[in-house]
């Protein structure tokens, strides 16, 4: 039997790296997909190569509660039920000292990467609980469970979904809702490469080789690795793993 056969996934942040594989896998494993995710045209060409008869694409601002509760009710319209939701949008933001980090920049990456799960948590958790359980992960980062400097909103904010992670978890656990998020880095993706620029301009190469140095696997992470585990996490296979975090870090949590 497929791992997600007769289930219906909805995914946020599906154009990226990690959505699009995430897509693809949660697809090849049976189930029907709602993707979210600002670039409708990276969306129509996903649609189209998964096939449009199960997926649904829909342009959302996952910042927009509006938009989030159009995207679950459209999702209910087609699909009658929401059993998975992959929260995976998000952003990086610059790369600069904190003191010199502007506030529309700080706002920006928190209401993305914060409000953008407060609110995906709050659209499908009361469908969930009508359809009886479910299961949510959401893309936090190695950020999320430790320091860096010079991204201090992308690193607070990575932190503030492992609380929202948690107490969704102990919130909605006797609804038979399993909430856990998975902590990547690095992860060979478009925002790894603006990292890169943003950590050394002009020296990227010379950044990815200092990055990978202190991978103790020495490469960066596929999306599809990540794509595995937040299949896993989805699927019943996990079904007594709630309200944790999960690396997918090469073995940098572990030094």
């Amino acid at each position: 039997m497929l791992r997600l056969e007769k289930k219906v996934a909805v995914i946020t942040g599906a154009a990226g790296g990690i959505g699009q594989e995430a897509a693809r896998l949660f697809a090849k494993e049976g189930a029907k997909l709602v993707l979210l995710d600002l670039d409708q045209d990276a969306l129509d060409r996903l649609a189209n190569e998964i096939g449009t008869e199960n997926c649904l694409a829909l342009q959302t601002d996952v910042t927009d509660p509006e938009a989030m509760q159009q995207a679950v009710a459209l999702t209910i319209r087609k699909f009658s039920r929401i059993d998975v939701a992959f929260l995976n949008a998000g952003i990086e933001g610059p790369v600069t000292n904190l003191c010199d980090y502007s506030i529309d920049d700080f706002d920006k990456v928190m209401a993305v990467n914060v409000r953008g799960i407060f609110l995906g948590l709050k659209a499908v958790i009361p469908e969930m609980i009508s359809m009886g359980g479910g299961s949510i992960v959401i893309t936090s980062s190695l950020g999320g469970l430790r320091g860096m400097a010079k991204i201090s909103a992308y690193i607070a904010s990575k932190h503030a979904v492992v609380g929202l992670m948690k107490s969704a978890a102990l919130e909605y656990a006797s609804a038979k809702i399993r909430v856990n998020t998975i902590n990547p880095a690095p992860i060979d993706t478009r925002m790894i490469k603006a990292l890169e620029e943003g950590f050394g301009p002009g020296a990227a190469d010379a950044v990815q080789k200092k990055i990978q140095h202190g991978v103790p696997l020495r490469r960066y992470g596929q999306p599809q690795e990540v794509a595995n585990l937040a299949l896993f996490l989805s699927s019943d296979e996990a079904s007594f793993i709630t309200g944790n975090s999960y690396p997918v870090d090469g073995g940098m949590s572990a030094s």
